[in-house]
């Protein structure tokens, strides 16, 4: 499975983003797709996921701000990204595995296919 983020951008806070992943090579309908990011000197950390059946799973930082979603006849993941601080500011990367289980999704380590990241900086 091949993945390709894009989308990232700048932007002012308070501003939104659509980051988009789009998928090849594989059966897009059974792939868990999450989204992480990393800023500079920090771990990268779990922002949200979508699993095969539309569940979706956010971080704290994430929740009521961001909306991951999917649409399997694109092949394509997408997360938009609302109310935007300048806290966000990193390199978001997608993510896509399709057996990692429910207690697994925040752990990027555990994801099998990686996309090559998108910077997303936002101003003050």
């Amino acid at each position: 499975v091949q993945l390709q983020a894009s989308g990232g951008g700048l932007v002012q806070a308070g501003g939104s983003l659509r980051l988009s992943c789009a998928a090849s090579g594989g059966t897009f309908g059974r792939l868990t797709m999450g989204w992480f990011r990393q800023a500079p000197g920090k771990e990268r950390e779990f922002v949200a996921a979508i699993r095969w059946s539309g569940h979706t799973y956010y971080a704290n930082s994430a929740e009521g701000r961001f909306t991951v979603s999917r649409d399997n006849a694109k092949n394509t993941a997408f997360l938009q990204m609302n109310s935007l601080k300048p806290e966000d500011t990193a390199v978001y990367y997608c993510a896509a595995d399709p057996n990692i289980i429910l207690s697994s999704l925040r752990i990027p380590s555990l994801y099998k296919y990686w996309g090559q990241g998108t910077q997303v900086t936002v101003s003050s």
